[in-house]
């Protein structure tokens, strides 16, 4: 960083003065030590002044470090290394108006800065200035979070390959890890590769250093969303909203929090609040949305991702989001604006796949089949190299299912487990109907519907990381759920009230029973079964053409890599019956199975065997599912507020030309079968 020396200085106060410039980025105290040491042989010039701020700053005193920052400031009015510094110290020490300033002076003195840039980006964010924010972010600069040649440093240091993560990092840009600003830039960096363990690792240490530093705080929390940890990241929005009472870009972190562990009307009030500070950013909008749609408030929804548009034109999620409320038809003016927005140069692989997908759904509703499966496909396209599907690790874990769970396995098992009763769990594929059971279950007196939680799939994760690594090397797999056979007995019940204790901030009603309707929890049958023997199955299915084909068209946001294939989801679908069949001959009537063209057909009928299953009595509000003001999250929320129809039984048939993948990898016997 180019600070004006003055004259030249005495040999001694030149000689500290150098070694206190080789000691900030590694020794930030010992560098301290000697900038004072030059100071005191009567060298006091700017150039000192920032030595001694900067080094205060990374050695963790901000606050001495602005008193000394602004002396050199004063002394050397165009230097962007003190600005810098200076931003950094009022940013750790959460004066986020002060560092603004001093970060804007830095970017207009060096345009060229990246890491200040990104740090500038930050404080405009927590400031509630998103747009400005945004702009800052975009600057695409060498040593930018964006750099590939800076990703290649930070995949390095992810690694352990410091020499070549040194190489890059510190030598090509500068970037030392005494410097809160760019650890957060490294955090970035591991979050856009989610990498969030690493990413979580350098943010606990930073913020213990500087506690009031909010851009770390923020970011965790972030990383606590994506980790399924929404409890934990609200408690540290909480901390950052009375540390910045109002700030926009936390309310709306708190509002996505909100969303996760159910609370629906702290979640729209905060949203609500986020733009009311600053109603620009489009993104907000669109959760915002989301949050109406969750509540039943469909119209407001429908408004909301309208005003993101208007501020957006391309954004794809948007769209996508008026197509994903099924009851939504664009007009000839929406279908124009996507196709303009397609023809955007520049335009991101995520707004193009939304795009293609609520496209197909227009020309869907207009009967043009054959150009809304073109469309679909597209849009199927762009999320298959987005997110892989790796095929061959769900057949293995599949077979390894079917070895491991035996009537043997179970009889060695009986009585082992969480006895308590209150999950239900719905599974199935997606699509399949799973969400117009849980709405009906859940309006029964005594069930609360919590949607689908993650918790089960987070426990047999842990399961299968604790496998022995030498196993787990010999076979090339994880070792689960074979590794289930070596717990210890009294396991099972530990395992069972984790799952009690996890999923408790889900319910809010006090009832009972209560519904997680993940429909990939089906592959952990054996699981439930062996921590919660007393937990009630139901297994939905849906003619397999008109599911596969409904989980081809949904463009999910994660969870279904196996959806942007015709024939990957056949295959899928075959290892699903496969595996369930094997439940229902080695645990025989463990699991329901609801039909959902029976389902359709004979509601009444349906609903009282599956309330039997569940041990409850009928009771008729169940039928009268559409009427119950209840969240639902799923992309089923419309749908399940009206009643029951069964037009759209049959309407796979519309696209039955395209379907010969699917029904290749289905074989003969599924795709002829009487549903």
């Amino acid at each position: 960083m180019v600070v004006p020396t003055g004259m030249r200085p005495p040999p001694q106060a030149a000689a500290a003065l150098a070694e206190a410039r080789h000691l900030l980025a590694g020794r930030p105290d010992l560098a301290l030590a000697k900038a004072r040491q030059a100071q005191a042989a009567g060298l006091n010039t700017p150039e000192v002044k920032w030595l001694i701020g900067a080094a205060l700053r990374r050695a963790g005193d901000p606050s001495g470090a602005a008193t000394m920052l602004q002396l050199a400031a004063a002394g050397a009015p165009g230097a962007w290394g003190v600005q810098y510094e200076l931003g950094g110290a009022y940013a750790a020490l959460g004066e986020t108006a002060a560092a603004v300033k001093a970060l804007t002076r830095a970017t207009t003195l060096n345009p060229k800065f990246a890491l200040a840039w990104h740090a500038l980006a930050d404080q405009l964010a927590i400031q509630g200035d998103q747009v400005a924010a945004e702009a800052a972010r975009a600057r695409r600069l060498p040593g930018g979070v964006t750099d590939a040649v800076l990703q290649d440093g930070a995949r390095a240091l992810f690694r352990g390959d410091l020499a070549r993560a040194d190489a890059i990092l510190k030598d090509r840009f500068g970037l030392h890890p005494t410097d809160v600003l760019a650890v957060r830039l490294l955090a970035d960096a591991a979050m856009r590769m989610k990498d969030y363990a690493y990413a979580e690792g350098l943010l606990r240490p930073l913020l213990e250093a500087a506690p009031k530093f909010m851009p770390a705080r923020s970011a965790l929390a972030e990383i606590l969303l994506a980790r399924n940890d929404p409890q934990g990241a609200v408690g540290l929005l909480d901390g950052l909203l009375a540390q910045a009472p109002g700030a926009g870009l936390f309310l709306g972190l708190r509002g996505a929090a909100r969303l996760q562990i159910g609370e629906y009307a702290g979640a729209v009030a905060d949203f609500e609040a986020a733009l009311d500070q600053d109603p620009r950013p489009p993104r907000i909008w669109v959760r915002y949305g989301h949050s109406l749609r969750i509540v039943g408030r469909r119209a407001e929804a429908v408004a909301a991702y309208r005003r993101s548009l208007d501020l957006e034109p391309t954004l794809g999620e948007a769209y996508w989001s008026l197509a994903n409320l099924k009851v939504v038809r664009f007009d000839a003016g929406d279908l124009d604006a996507m196709r303009t927005a397609l023809d955007r140069p520049g335009l991101s692989e995520e707004d193009r796949a939304n795009l293609h997908y609520a496209l197909g759904k227009a020309l869907e509703d207009e009967g043009r089949y054959e150009a809304s499966f073109e469309q679909y496909d597209k849009g199927a396209a762009i999320r298959r190299a987005q997110w892989p599907y790796d095929a061959e690790a769900d057949r293995r874990l599949v077979e390894r299912s079917i070895r491991t769970f035996t009537p043997d396995f179970f009889a060695a098992r009986r009585s082992v487990g969480h006895p308590a009763a209150d999950p239900i769990f719905v599974v199935g594929l997606h699509r399949s109907g799973s969400t117009l059971v849980e709405q009906m279950l859940a309006s029964h007196s005594q069930v609360e519907g919590v949607s689908e939680l993650s918790d089960l799939t987070a426990i047999a994760g842990i399961l299968g990381a604790t496998a022995d690594p030498a196993a787990t090397r010999a076979s090339g797999a994880p070792d689960y759920p074979a590794g289930l056979g070596t717990l210890d007995v009294r396991r099972f019940a530990e395992l069972g009230a984790e799952f009690l204790d996890r999923t408790r901030v889900h319910r809010k009603l006090g009832r009972p029973f209560f519904v997680d309707k993940l429909p990939n929890n089906f592959i952990h049958i054996g699981l439930i079964h062996l921590i919660l023997p007393n937990a009630k199955i139901i297994d939905v299915r849906r003619q397999p053409l008109a599911c596969g084909l409904s989980v081809f068209k949904q463009n999910f946001a994660r969870g279904a890599q196996y959806s942007y294939s015709l024939s990957d989801i056949g295959r899928y679908y075959r290892r699903y019956a496969a595996l369930t069949a094997h439940f229902d001959a080695v645990l025989p009537g463990r699991v329901h199975r609801v039909q959902y063209e029976r389902l359709v057909e004979d509601p009444e009928g349906e609903l009282r065997r599956l309330l039997e299953y569940c041990g409850l009595a009928f009771e008729p509000e169940c039928l009268r599912f559409h009427e119950s003001d209840r969240p639902v999250r799923t992309a089923s929320s419309e749908q399940v507020r009206q009643p029951l129809f069964k037009d759209g039984v049959d309407q796979w048939r519309n696209f039955e030309p395209w379907l010969e993948p699917l029904k290749r990898a289905l074989g003969p016997d599924l795709t002829a079968a009487e549903w």
